[in-house]
This record gives structure tokens, sequence and C-alpha cells, in this order.
């Protein structure tokens, strides 16, 4: 693929992504709290997440192996960090799951699907199409690196922790819902999702590149309108606990 080629590549994603915004306000995507039969067959919801996430992992580090980058420090410090989110995501948060949800085909094979193009936006731009010399060696010492590096850390930090809140919420026999409180549960109702999109904006703002910046947009496009309906049917259950005027969607403050 050529620089230009790619670039148009990242131009369609940031299209579609658009679009994908729009339309999740109006379509569920039928999985967890919105889990809905009419999208088909599904697995268990453990087994969905490992299907669904880990292919990316995998095409990450095959894009890393077959070039000749690969011994490059800075791509590999790069590696390194996209590698630990998909490592929890795929091997760790799937099986700390409690409940026998389900998750639909339909919508473990849109995540792969995503997650493959995301590998070829990330593992492209960093392993093949990046100029050879864009990363230099005190990469790592670069401001922007830092900075990148601390809201990445900050970001993975919320969203696990956000993930332990929503978990222990219910104990073992418990069917009833709750709204979650503490961490960043104090200033956004799916505060899980904001730590995963800081995540990514730090990861665009190390790599200092388009294909990380499409990946940020691409994360608040997925999850934003996800956010929405989250808050919409939290303030429909427990209208009397969620504190509007404080309380926000995603991102604190401003949605």
């Amino acid at each position: 693929m050529t620089e230009h080629t790619f670039y148009i590549f990242l131009i369609i994603m940031s299209a579609v992504a658009v679009v994908v915004f729009v339309s999740l306000f109006f379509v569920d995507a039928g999985y967890g709290k919105f889990y809905d039969k009419k999208w088909g067959p599904a697995v268990n919801n453990k087994l969905g997440w490992v299907l669904m996430e880990s292919p990316v992992f995998v095409a990450m580090l095959l894009l890393w192996l077959l070039s000749d980058r690969r011994d490059d420090l800075v791509r590999l410090a790069f590696l390194f960090l996209f590698e630990l989110h998909y490592i929890q995501r795929s091997f760790v948060f799937p099986f700390r799951l409690r409940g026998k949800s389900v998750m639909p085909l339909s919508i473990i094979l849109m995540g792969v699907t995503f997650n493959v193009l995301n590998a070829l936006m990330q593992g492209g731009w960093i392993f093949y199409i990046s100029p050879e010399d864009y990363y230099p060696a005190d990469w790592l010492t670069d401001p922007r690196f830092i900075a990148g590096f601390l809201v990445f850390l900050i970001g993975m930090y919320i969203n696990i922790q956000s993930d332990d809140i929503i978990r222990n919420l219910r104990k073992e026999g418990d069917t009833r819902h709750y709204l979650p409180k503490g961490g960043m549960f104090n200033y956004v109702t799916s505060a899980n999702y904001f730590g995963e999109f800081v995540e990514w904006v730090g990861f665009a703002i190390l790599t200092w590149s388009w294909a990380g910046a499409v990946f940020a947009l691409w994360t608040f496009a997925n999850l934003g309108p996800r956010a929405a309906r989250i808050y919409d049917k939290y303030l429909a259950d427990f209208g009397d606990e969620l504190d509007t005027k404080k309380v926000k969607r995603m991102i604190p403050f401003i949605y």
C-alpha cells in the first residue's frame, strides 16, 4: 500500500465512523444491556469477547513480525502499549465477567472486521507507511510521547477501575440492577467508555499520527451513542439517584 492509498483508507474509515456514530443513535448494538435476539445466534459472552478482540492482537503481531522495522525500539514501544490493551481486553477482561450473558455472532463479526481494519491502520502506519526516520531514537523522551503515554496510562486505569466497579455491583445470585458509583462514575455514567476513549487519544498523541487520531474518532463514534442510551436507561431506572447536573454521559462536564 502506498502512502497516498493509505491516507485514502484513513479518509474512508473516518467517513464510515461518522455514519456509524449517527446510525447508533437509532439502532442499539445488541449486546450487553441491550442484548436482543433479533441479532441472531449468540455464544457465551466470555467466548464472544475473546473471539471479537483477539484478532486485532494477532494481526498487529503479524504486521510487526513481517516488517523490516521490527527491531526499531520506538516502534516496539508503540506495539507494547497497543498489545497491552488488547491482552487485557482479549484475555483478562472476558474471564472476569460474571453472569451467563451471551453475545450475538453478528456483533462479533462486525467487531472482528473493525479490529482487523484498525490493525491495518495502526500497524500499517507504524511499521510500513511512516517515514523510516519519522520516529528518531530520542522520540521516547519527546514531550508528545511522554504526554501521550501518561494519557494512555490514565485512560487504561480508568477503564479497568470502571469495569471493576461494574463487575462488583451485584453479589452472586443477585439479579437487581444498580447505578454505578465511585471513580469516574461520579462524573459520567459510562466511565469505562471514557477510559477507553482517553487511552486511544493518548495513543494518537504518543504516535503523533492520523492513524491514531482516526482510531480515537472511531472509539467515540462507537461508544458515544451507546453511552447516551445507557444514560437514558439509568435516568429512567434511577432518576432519584442520578445527579443530572453533575453526571454526564461519557465525557466529564461536556457530554
